[in-house]
């Protein structure tokens, strides 16, 4: 079924400009595209995303970080050796993929995640998504991909945010979750890339991402598996990154811990990252951090706490370092979080490494606190953004 309708031409027409000042949501939809993708029967109507005070119909106040569907994707391909060219917006719906898909028979595929926030005035920001295009095209370089351009990529996570905005939840009560994917989509055999390249994007509403909430995390040090090892794909967002970790995020969840902690390879004894974010250290007036050098993965929400760190010289800090961190130092250190797309900046309560655990003291006027909050003040347009990592839709 290939949906069209007018009120969604002039947002397509605007997408491929760059320019997403119209606001729409019924659908354009090509017939090459439709047939990759299952339809979602329904009144296009029931889907406007018009007037800046309509939402869906959801319970804002209780989002946890799960999946829970936006109304529109967007999607395009491009053959190898070839260009992505422009793509559609279509209904949210099931992909079509050979058996022998490059993604499904040798993991040739990325992600990437990033927000979208809604200001009292009802108007949308993006937190520097342009850094989110740039790994992807780190990452699809490393798998043998193609990529859309930082352009092609920025443009269709605000065609997404836009036409989704229904799903943006009200200020204070969540975000849009947007997540790209670039996969290997055509059919191969031998172990080679795939002859043809989809690039998806689609959105969610979420809240925060540990059921803790805003709660300190409780972290297990993890010896017997490792998240990356050098000269692998652990510095980029490979699908093949986060499968091997689900066993032992099981096992630590089973016994109470929030994530697991990870060590290097090589000689299991360097700070590397969490499951699914970055780590930080504060000890005395230093700020350290595991540096990416190839096994750990260099997040945007990282970059922008070292900027903050050093832009802003917080009283308690005088010295933001990027450097190898034995486990040891994490015994004695005053204050510790995590940095992530997903949660955001995240104080760590307690670890435990060795069958020891070692608690840290939560204060009112933390390091991570004072980041969180300039950080969050700046994405949600409260603070003035002075760097122009906000780009509003």
């Amino acid at each position: 079924m290939i949906w069209r309708g007018s009120c969604l031409q002039n947002l397509l027409q605007s997408l491929r400009l760059g320019s997403l000042s119209q606001r729409g949501a019924c659908i354009c939809y090509s017939s090459q595209a439709a047939s990759s993708l299952q339809q979602v029967s329904k009144p296009l109507a029931s889907c406007s995303v018009d007037g800046e005070n309509e939402y869906a119909n959801l319970d804002w106040d209780n989002l946890g970080f799960g999946i829970t569907p936006a109304d529109f994707m967007y999607s395009m391909k491009c053959s190898k050796g070839g260009s992505f060219e422009q793509g559609q917006l279509s209904r949210y719906g099931n992909v079509e993929l050979s058996p022998s898909a490059g993604v499904l028979n040798y993991g040739q595929g990325l992600y990437e995640g990033t927000k979208a926030y809604r200001k009292e005035d009802g108007r949308l920001l993006l937190f520097r998504p342009d850094q989110n295009a740039i790994r992807m095209k780190m990452g699809a370089d490393r798998l043998c991909m193609p990529c859309p351009s930082i352009d092609q990529f920025v443009d269709a996570v605000k065609g997404v945010a836009l036409a989704n905005k229904r799903w943006v939840p009200p200020p204070g009560k969540g975000t849009l979750y947007i997540r790209p994917l670039l996969m290997g989509s055509g059919p191969v055999l031998g172990l080679a890339p795939a002859p043809e390249y989809t690039f998806l994007v689609y959105a969610s509403p979420v809240g925060n991402y540990f059921k803790e909430g805003l709660a300190p995390l409780n972290l297990y040090i993890e010896e017997e598996f490792h998240r990356a090892s050098r000269g692998g794909a652990g510095g980029v967002k490979s699908i093949t990154n986060y499968a091997p970790v689900m066993k032992a995020i099981g096992r630590a969840k089973s016994r109470g811990f929030s994530d697991v902690l990870y060590l290097d390879s090589v000689n299991k004894k360097y700070l590397e990252e969490v499951s699914s974010c970055n780590i930080f250290l504060v000890k005395g007036n230093v700020i350290s951090t595991p540096a990416a050098s190839g096994t750990i993965l260099q997040g945007v929400t990282r970059r922008s706490v070292i900027e903050i760190a050093r832009d802003h010289g917080y009283q308690k800090l005088n010295q933001v370092e990027e450097r190898a961190i034995p486990v040891e130092e994490l015994m004695d250190a005053d204050e510790v979080f995590c940095t992530g797309t997903a949660v955001g900046v995240a104080p760590v309560g307690n670890i435990t490494y060795q069958n020891r655990r070692v608690e840290y003291q939560m204060r009112a006027e933390s390091v991570s606190q004072e980041l969180y909050s300039t950080l969050e003040g700046i994405k949600t347009g409260i603070i003035e953004d002075k760097k122009g990592w906000i780009l509003e839709i």
